[in-house]
């Protein structure tokens, strides 16, 4: 059994915290996967000790970053614990990156570890020691890899390395509207306040389950379904991907499930889906993009449940919700609540100056959980920050007489696909660089599936032919799928207001229903 329990109360490593709430029964079942496999609290105790000594062996410097890009697994869920264990600060990576994407974060975040799939071991390799990585690893899905063949070398036991509040645990990048990608520096103490006020929140009980559908890559997987189970010492039904039968098989033995709009909107496809098949569940909560009024609407009919809703950022992690016990209120069906404990959340105008109840602004916030900047980005976090220390979020909205939050857009012409975020000034740079284009303007236009799909509208060079068709399997073998546009659209100009800004308002009604 791990030793971190006598550590000083003054430690705020998380790893600490989320260990303290580890059962006493170390031999239950912590983690179960959709292919049968049981993990102890014991196992992910041990494993993660082994890992984090491997760490210490390569005696890295204080601070140093693990990249990590490995599809999703439990030995990634404890390479991840192992990081923090060891005091060093985790970077998760999108699986669907490819290499002009890696070649940017391995250069920008310049990681002292890399952990990769095997499969891009060669060339991700090459590139990684070019930008100055010391040491490359490889896991799979499949529990094989270097990684876990040189940990297995280790001890089975590991005193956490003691951090500070304010020291780095995780550095999240999130596309930025330049077109660079930024890097939000998150805390212990960040990612701490935000779990502890979401147990609570979400009433989180001895006994819930939760089901892990999303990937573990992005703050919703990775920070708020994770940190939310192992604060509470519950049992995760693992699922490698998503896939809604088995999701609503598992409903049966679980109790809450986390998602994104898309996959609520998949398993009300499922014939099976009513208030049978729901009837042990307790909690259901959506996030990472706005979900239509008629997904909660059908929800409510085929399951009796009202689904919770609730607005975070990358930057941010959790930093609205709707209540959970009846007793706090009503869930508001196109609002993502009200602000979390701690949370003070202020909506301005562009002048800086208060907006009234009701009336549309900027939102701004402030809390122990928001980041501490952008990662070797000094200007752009104090852009960021207004003088009295909020964050301006890019997002507009507002807030009602009873305090709940309504977000109806993004300033930064964020589009959110499927739950990621696509920010259209990345995607044009490259379409821009394509040979014969002029021009480009990336739109958000409404998807039933997935929320909003990128459209690109192109405008070629004086006597040059484009196909937009080719264009898009272009940029496929250039940019994660979910950032690619679904279509390209060759157009001879693009609107211009008197200012010459194109006008991407008129872009978006013309291409939102076609």
């Amino acid at each position: 059994m791990s030793n971190n329990k006598t550590l000083a109360a003054s430690d705020a490593n998380l790893f600490t915290a989320l260990r303290a709430a580890f059962p006493a029964d170390m031999t239950r079942t912590a983690v179960e996967t959709d292919s049968g496999l049981h993990y102890s609290w014991r196992d992910l105790d041990e494993a993660t000790a082994m890992v984090a000594n491997l760490f210490g062996f390569l005696d890295l410097a204080p601070g140093s970053r693990v990249a990590v890009q490995v599809d999703k697994s439990v030995e990634a869920l404890v390479l991840y614990l192992a990081t923090l264990r060891a005091g060093l600060v985790y970077l998760p990576l999108n699986t669907a990156y490819q290499s002009a994407e890696m070649e940017y974060f391995l250069g920008d975040a310049k990681p002292a570890v890399l952990v990769c799939a095997g499969r891009n071991f060669g060339w991700l390799s090459k590139m990684a020691f070019l930008a100055g990585t010391r040491h490359v690893f490889s896991l799979n899905d499949d529990r094989t890899g270097t990684l876990l063949e040189r940990a297995s070398h280790y001890p089975r036991t590991h005193t956490p390395v003691s951090r500070a509040p304010d020291d780095l645990a995780a550095i999240i990048y999130t596309s930025g509207t330049t077109g660079r990608s930024k890097g939000a520096m998150l805390s212990h103490g960040n990612l701490l306040s935000n779990a502890q006020v979401l147990q609570q929140h979400w009433d989180w009980k001895a006994g819930d389950v939760l089901i892990h559908a999303l990937p573990i890559f992005h703050v919703h997987g990775l920070f708020v379904a994770i940190h939310g189970a192992l604060i509470n010492g519950s049992t995760m039904l693992w699922c490698a991907k998503f896939e809604p039968a088995t999701t609503l098989r598992l409903m049966a033995r679980a109790t809450v499930f986390m998602g994104v709009p898309t996959l609520y909107v998949r398993l009300l496809a499922e014939a099976g889906l009513d208030a049978q098949s729901t009837r042990h569940m307790r909690l259901f909560i959506s996030g990472s993009a706005p979900m239509l009024v008629d997904t909660h609407r059908q929800w409510q009919a085929r399951t009796g449940h009202t689904i919770l809703e609730r607005y975070g950022m990358s930057e941010t992690v959790m930093l609205t919700s709707n209540p959970c016990k009846a007793a706090d209120g009503e869930r508001m069906v196109g609002t993502v609540g009200r602000p979390l404990p701690g949370v003070q959340l202020r909506v301005r105008d562009e002048a800086g100056q208060p907006m009234p109840t009701g009336e549309t602004g900027g939102i701004e916030v402030k809390g122990a959980n928001v980041f501490q900047g952008y990662w070797q980005m000094p200007e752009k976090t104090a852009q960021e920050f207004t003088a009295d220390g909020f964050f301006k979020t890019g997002d507009v909205g507002f807030v009602d007489a009873k305090g709940y939050v309504t977000i109806v857009g993004r300033s930064k012409d964020l589009i959110i696909s499927g739950g990621y975020n696509v920010y259209p000034a990345e995607i044009e740079g490259y379409i821009n660089n394509l040979p014969g284009v002029e021009e480009s303007a990336v739109v958000g236009v409404p998807d039933a599936d997935f929320g909003e799909v990128g459209v690109a509208v192109v405008v070629p060079l004086k006597g040059h032919t484009l196909d937009g068709p080719a264009m898009v399997t272009t940029l496929k073998g250039m940019l994660a799928n979910f950032k690619v546009p679904k279509r390209c659209v060759i157009v001879d100009a693009l609107p211009r207001n008197a200012m010459g800004k194109v006008q991407k308002n008129l872009l978006r009604e013309q291409y939102k229903k076609s």
